[in-house]
C-alpha cells in the first residue's frame, strides 16, 4: 500500500526542500542524487507534512491510474468497463479483451485482474493518505476530504461493477486487515459513509474542499441511486452545478501519462466504437453508437481518416474510432452533468415524465462541457413518454450518450435488470458474437482469484445483476 508514483516521490523532494524546517538544509540535486529506492516512499520518508502531502499527491495519481489511465498491456476500469456493454467491441487479439467483449469472464481474467487489485489498492492509498494528513495536517480537511472521496469512490465503483461477495479488507502497517465479503448493497452503504465523511470534512470554501464535496455529493447520489434512494440521490445532488467537473488531467505529450481511451483506440486500435450491427448481423439490444452520428458520440471509419487506422486484429470491420478524446485530454470522473441525469431518474421513478423531460431537454439543448469535449446542441424531444416502459427506454437511451465511456452504462444494465424488472437478453448485448460464438451470460464481473488469499473469500456469493 505504500507504493508510489515517481511523480509522488519527486513530490516528497520538492515539498521537503520547500518546507521551512529544511531551509538551507538540502538542495533539490541533493534531494534527487541521494540513494533511493524507485517508486518506494519508506517509512523514514513518510512523516511529517512532507510524507503526508506525497501520499496525497500518489493517492490523486492512482485514482487516475485505476479509473481511467492504463497502457496496451494493462488497461484501467473505464475501458474495461465500456468494452463488456455496447460502448466499444473489441478488435484485439488478447483473448482476455474478446473475453469481456462476449461477457465471458473468466476468474482468472489477467486483465479483469489487474483492474480489480488496482481499484482496491486504490482504496489502500486514499486511507494511508487519510491516516497521514490527519496525523500531520488536522487542519487540511479539504484534502481530507478529497481522498475521502478516492476512498467512496473507489467501493462505490467496485460494488456496481463486481458480483455480490466483496472483500473490503486494507494492509495496516504492512499486514493484510482481512475481511468478510459484502453483498454489493452493502458495499455501496459502506462508501456512502465514507463519501459523508468526505462532505463533512470538505465544508470549507477554498477550491480543494468545494472540489471535493461536489465530486463525494455526485458519487453518493449514484449510490443512493443504486441503493433504490431515488428522491434522496435528487436531493443529495441539487446544490452541484451543471457546469462543474472533477476532472482527470494528464501531462501533455506524454503516451506513458495519456488518456486510456485514446490509448486503447486511436492509439493502438485495440477497440472500435460500438455499433447495433456488425459483420455478424443486428446485435440485439446495441445502441448505434457509431452510426448515429450523435453530437455527443463523435466517432470515425478509420479507412477515411489520415493515416488510415485499422483494427489491430486485422479483421474486424468496419472499424470506428472514438472522436471525443485527445491524447492527453482530461476525463470528468463525475461531473454536474451526473447530478442532472440523477434528478432526471427521480422524475422517472416518480412517474413524473414531463419533468423528466424537462431535465433531458435542457441538456440537449444546452449540452454542457465534459473535459473540453462540448458536443453540438441538440433540438428537444418534442414527444413525451406515456408510460413507464417507453420513458424507461428514453432515459437510459439518452443517458448512454451523455455519459458514453464514464463506467457507468455497465452499472445501468445491471439496473436495467434488477431495479426495472427487464431480462439480461433484453438490455445486454446478445446473440451472434463477432469473433465466433455467441454472447455469454455475464451481467457483472468475478472477484478474480487472487483474491482467494483472503481466507475469508472462496468466490462470489452469486453473479446476479
Amino acid at each position: 500500500m505504500n507504493r508510489l508514483t515517481h511523480r509522488a516521490r519527486l513530490a516528497l523532494a520538492t515539498v521537503a526542500c520547500a518546507a521551512p524546517l529544511f531551509a538551507g538544509a538540502c538542495t533539490f540535486k541533493d534531494q534527487l542524487l541521494q540513494p533511493q529506492q524507485p517508486q518506494i516512499i519508506l517509512p523514514e520518508d513518510a512523516g511529517g507534512v512532507a510524507g503526508a502531502e506525497a501520499l496525497y499527491l500518489g493517492s490523486l495519481g492512482r485514482l487516475k491510474s485505476w479509473a481511467v489511465g492504463g497502457n496496451v498491456n494493462q488497461e484501467s476500469l473505464w475501458p474495461m468497463l465500456s468494452l463488456m456493454t455496447d460502448e466499444f467491441k473489441s478488435t484485439d487479439t488478447f483473448s482476455q479483451r474478446n473475453e469481456t467483449d462476449q461477457r465471458s469472464v473468466q476468474t482468472n481474467d489477467a486483465l479483469v485482474l489487474s483492474v480489480y487489485t488496482q481499484a482496491q489498492q486504490g482504496r489502500g492509498y486514499a486511507q494511508d493518505a487519510i491516516n497521514a494528513l490527519f496525523k500531520s495536517e488536522p487542519t487540511a480537511t479539504g484534502k481530507i476530504g478529497e481522498m475521502y472521496f478516492a476512498l467512496g469512490f473507489a467501493e462505490m465503483q467496485l460494488a456496481e461493477d463486481f458480483c455480490n461477495g466483496l472483500p473490503f479488507g486494507l494492509t495496516i502497517s504492512g499486514v493484510p486487515n482481512y475481511t468478510s465479503p459484502l453483498s454489493s448493497a452493502d458495499a455501496m452503504k459502506l462508501a456512502i459513509v465514507h463519501l459523508d465523511s468526505a462532505i463533512n470534512l470538505a465544508s470549507g470554501t477554498d477550491a480543494i474542499s468545494v472540489n471535493a464535496k461536489n465530486a463525494a455529493l455526485i458519487t453518493k447520489g449514484r449510490a443512493q441511486v443504486f441503493l433504490s434512494q431515488w428522491p434522496a440521490a435528487a436531493t443529495t445532488v441539487a446544490s452541484v452545478a451543471t457546469t462543474y467537473q472533477y476532472a482527470i488531467t494528464f501531462l501533455a505529450g506524454s503516451t506513458s501519462d495519456a488518456n486510456g481511451f485514446w490509448i486503447m483506440t486511436t492509439n493502438s486500435q485495440r477497440y472500435s466504437v460500438g455499433d447495433s450491427v456488425d459483420a455478424s448481423g443486428q446485435i440485439a439490444n446495441a445502441i448505434p453508437f457509431a452510426s448515429a452520428k450523435d453530437p455527443r458520440v463523435p466517432a470515425a471509419n478509420g479507412t477515411t481518416l489520415s493515416p488510415v487506422l485499422k483494427p489491430f486484429d486485422a479483421q474486424t470491420l468496419p472499424y470506428f474510432v472514438q472522436q471525443m478524446f485527445g491524447r492527453n485530454d482530461p476525463i470528468a470522473l463525475v461531473d454536474g452533468l451526473d447530478a442532472r441525469l440523477i434528478e432526471a431518474e427521480a422524475k422517472l421513478q416518480a412517474a413524473d415524465y414531463a419533468g423528466m423531460m424537462t431535465i433531458l431537454n435542457a441538456l440537449r439543448t444546452s449540452p454542457p462541457t465534459q473535459g473540453i469535449f462540448k458536443p453540438a446542441a441538440l433540438a428537444a424531444i418534442a414527444t413525451t413518454p406515456a408510460t413507464k416502459d417507453a420513458a424507461t427506454t428514453l432515459f437510459f437511451r439518452e443517458k448512454a450518450f451523455w455519459t458514453f465511456s464514464r463506467g457507468q452504462r455497465f452499472g445501468d444494465l445491471r439496473r436495467l435488470v434488477r431495479q426495472y424488472n427487464r431480462t439480461a437478453n433484453q438490455v445486454w448485448p446478445s446473440g451472434t458474437f463477432h469473433k465466433g460464438g455467441v454472447y455469454g451470460p455475464d451481467v457483472n464481473w468475478p472477484v478474480t482469484d487472487n483474491e482467494k488469499t483472503n481466507p475469508n473469500f472462496t468466490g462470489c456469493s452469486d453473479r446476479s445483476a
